[in-house]
């Protein structure tokens, strides 16, 4: 599908804020925790506030967010108990993460929390069909539920690290985590239909 008939589709009906928990208390990550394990698969995805100066290095990962089928749940880093929950996470090979472009975000979880993902599927390669570039979630909205996947560039480039993050930054980041979840399973349906 090229771009200018991406632009033509509805729009994508994203996660319900109702749906969304920002892990922020020990009982928040208990909570989180349970769900997170007793998932086959979760959505997974980072944000970190953008750089803009030239050399200037990232310190993120500042947001982690995992989904399942339900729920979103969003790791601020610097909150104590979201990292044990994190490492146990993202480290199970039990559990498969699943996301757009995770290359960056292994690397940075690695570097600044040393938590070593395990069993984790990135989307933009795995979803190519013979397509020379890789595929990200703007597009596999496109070919899979025929919708379009609202992507603001405001949003994307907002500050990650602050303390309190607006309704609009939670509900991007949740959408990110989810609907990387949605697509897998739509994918591996329409295989097991293949």
């Amino acid at each position: 599908m090229l771009p200018e008939q991406e632009e033509l589709l509805p729009p994508y009906d994203g996660i319900k804020l109702t749906d969304v928990r920002i892990v922020k208390s020990d009982k928040d990550a208990a909570e989180a925790m349970t769900a997170l394990m007793a998932a086959d698969v979760l959505g997974f995805d980072t944000e970190s506030k953008p750089t803009f100066l030239k050399g200037e290095l990232s310190t993120g990962p500042h947001l982690v967010q995992l989904a399942t089928d339900d729920c979103a749940y969003l790791f601020q880093i610097g909150a104590m108990p979201a990292v044990a929950v994190l490492k146990a996470v993202l480290e199970s090979t039990a559990v498969l993460k699943v996301g757009f472009g995770l290359s960056d975000d292994v690397k940075r979880l690695r570097a600044k929390l040393g938590i070593e993902t395990g069993n984790v599927l990135d989307l933009s390669t795995a979803l190519r069909k013979n397509e020379r570039n890789t595929l990200g979630a703007k597009t596999a909205v496109a070919r899979f539920f025929g919708k379009k996947l609202q992507k603001s560039k405001k949003i994307t480039t907002t500050n990650w690290a602050l303390p309190r993050l607006s309704e609009k930054q939670i509900l991007y980041a949740a959408d990110d985590a989810h609907v990387a979840l949605k697509i897998y399973r739509r994918w591996r349906l329409d295989q097991a239909a293949e």
